[in-house]
């Protein structure tokens, strides 16, 4: 199935900027959307609710004026990240908000989000779904969705635990539309590698909290820098689905990463203040290990993309051909 014609002759690199819970922002979002790859946010990250209105207005003012001035440039559209859950209560105002700016893609999460499907169709926008397994997969398919994100093991915040190489090619046998591929990317390589396993784009959280237009704090970011991969603990116990978070700030909450099964999250605290899931306990993917600074996004973004060009050209060169 041919990519849909809103991402066609608008993006530097086939990447998607996943929706960072507190983080993201429209600096962020307009930034990765003026580099050329898709920006998004969730749109609980507005609060109160009616700042919603007023980010959505900043970003569809700000990128539409940058296409009126440059029109040969390939700038991306954006997206809004809505939980489908009954705990969302904010759910219909919000999606009252994208529908009067018309966002372009919607990304949804937790359940089948039939109705947000519909109401997205009807005003022309996208929503891509994301999921851990086959099941998952199938059924944001049976609820009309228009691409499946594929959030697999090693990705930041809540991931799953199976290999990108067996959900992609299992997914692959009765699905033939778009896929973004979710799970320690953060080189431009990588992204290379998605497409050779059959997504259509990578899906890229983590790299982006270690830049300059990321509402996250120093420390955060730093601590990602400063991070490996066996940094990365697998837990339940902050949200009550499983996630990765940083071991550091973990041990910051007081909390010992190795005894987390036998935890009590109402006792967390450190500072006096209580402790809270994504504010104080921080979610990244095992792709940390390949994060050297917390440059701005249009460097992060060039740098991928130097990347990808390079592995696609040695993937044609005499010394990397086997057959």
């Amino acid at each position: 199935m041919p990519i849909p014609n809103l991402f066609r002759d608008r993006l530097v690199l086939p990447m998607i900027g996943a929706p960072l819970f507190i983080i993201s922002h429209p600096p962020l979002v307009i930034a990765q959307c003026l580099a050329g790859v898709v920006g998004s946010f969730p749109a609980l990250n507005a609060r109160p609710k009616a700042q919603l209105d007023e980010w959505l207005a900043e970003i569809v003012e700000t990128l539409d004026a940058a296409r009126k001035r440059e029109p040969e440039r390939r700038i991306a559209p954006f997206a809004v990240n809505q939980i489908v859950h009954a705990s969302n209560d904010r759910l219909d105002h919000d999606m009252l908000a994208c529908e009067k700016y018309r966002v372009p893609m919607l990304i949804t999460s937790l359940r089948a989000p039939g109705d947000v499907v519909k109401q997205a169709h009807a005003w022309g926008g996208l929503v891509f779904h994301d999921v851990i397994s086959v099941r998952h997969a199938e059924k944001a398919l049976e609820a009309g969705v228009d691409g499946l994100i594929l959030v697999c093991s090693g990705a930041g915040g809540h991931a799953g635990t199976l290999s990108p190489f067996a959900l992609v090619r299992e997914v692959r046998q009765f699905y033939d539309g778009p896929i973004a591929l979710s799970g320690s990317i953060a080189h431009g390589g990588s992204v290379l590698a998605a497409q050779a396993m059959g997504a259509d784009f990578a899906y890229v959280g983590t790299r982006f909290i270690a830049t300059a237009e990321a509402r996250a704090a120093n420390e955060y970011k730093d601590m990602v820098v400063a991070s490996t991969a066996k940094d990365i603990v697998y837990s339940s116990l902050f949200t009550g689905i499983h996630g990765n978070y940083l071991r550091g700030s973990i041990e910051r909450a007081g909390l010992d990463p190795e005894q987390l099964a036998n935890g009590d999250k109402s006792d967390m605290s450190f500072g006096g203040a209580q402790t809270k899931a994504w504010r104080d306990i921080w979610g990244a993917g095992q792709g940390v290990g390949q994060i050297s600074d917390s440059p701005s996004v249009h460097t992060v973004i060039m740098r991928m993309r130097d990347e990808y060009l390079a592995a696609r050209a040695a993937m044609w060169s005499g010394s990397a051909t086997y057959v």
